[in-house]
């Protein structure tokens, strides 16, 4: 793959006045090249067992019921992989970002949905106990008409925005998640955000705050369950998993563009996150369809 190569972005199909599109399809082969594009996405797969799915920098195989919420311009691909499924249903719904108004967003009973979407800006795969519970709707979501597909829209999104057992898929997102711009988190994601690629110390971040390394420390890990190192490393090998995809750069180029200043430490934090060394995740996108 030369430099100039890119995922292929998916040219949007759905007009200033639709609301979103339904594809329902039945297929021999479930296999689409790493792509993006600015809508949401919500992808119900049944009898594709054995497809191979990766979100992100998430790779992992299907089962014979799939259910994923993909946010927007984050990169996704299917391939057949070892499935054996020859009459695979696939039903893909997508609609804007915008698809309530902001006024409706801030209603309280919208809570739970508005956490969904900006959620799913890393994707989700929700557990196969809320693809059974949602397996007929999707079915007869393109068999319904005019109002009657946005109310069953509107049933399915707060199904799944109060479903358990749901799994975050990719460690990075295109888009940044966003934050209360008064709340100290913000201040913490956009610095880091826009100096990852830095030395970054404790005491620098910790001032943005006005908290002392201590009280910062306690402050991060009730915020997100985590140390700020781990949360530094967590962006930084997220940033180096999608250029391990994206780039034509060595390892050893992608380590210090992502703020590594040590191979070593950069392969074993790598592999500690994503289970596996960057050439072997690199060697795992070998062969993903890209365009020009």
């Amino acid at each position: 793959m030369n430099k100039n190569q890119s995922i292929l972005r998916e040219i949007p199909t759905i007009l200033p006045d639709e609301t979103f599109l339904v594809f329902d399809r039945v297929k021999k082969t479930f296999d689409f090249p790493l792509h993006y594009h600015p809508e949401i996405e919500i992808n119900f797969i049944s009898k594709g067992k054995g497809n191979l799915r990766i979100i992100g920098d998430h790779i992992g195989e299907i089962d014979d019921l799939e259910l994923v919420m993909i946010g927007p311009n984050l990169p996704h691909y299917w391939n057949n992989h070892k499935c054996k499924y020859k009459r695979i249903h696939e039903i893909t719904v997508q609609f804007n970002q915008d698809f309530f108004d902001e006024s409706l967003m801030s209603r309280r009973i919208m809570a739970s949905i508005g956490e969904l979407l900006q959620k799913s800006i890393r994707g989700i795969l929700f557990s196969r106990e809320t693809a059974e519970k949602l397996k007929e709707r999707f079915f007869n979501l393109s068999k319904l008409n005019g109002f009657e597909t946005f109310l069953e829209m509107l049933y399915i999104l707060h199904e799944l925005s109060i479903a358990e057992n749901t799994t975050v898929l990719s460690s990075y997102s295109i888009e940044h998640e966003t934050f209360v711009d008064t709340d100290s988190m913000k201040l913490i994601h956009d610095y880091v955000h826009n100096n990852f690629d830095k030395r970054i110390t404790l005491d620098e971040v910790a001032s943005l705050t006005n908290m002392s390394s201590v009280t910062f420390n306690r402050f991060i890990k009730k915020r997100i369950g985590k140390t700020f190192v781990n949360y530094l490393n967590e962006i930084r090998v997220g940033y180096a998993a999608r250029w391990l995809i994206e780039k034509d750069l060595t390892v050893s180029e992608i380590a210090f563009e992502s703020g590594f200043n040590n191979i070593a430490n950069f392969n074993k934090i790598f592999k500690s996150i994503q289970k596996s060394t960057p050439s072997e995740f690199k060697a795992k996108f070998n062969g993903v369809k890209k365009i020009q």
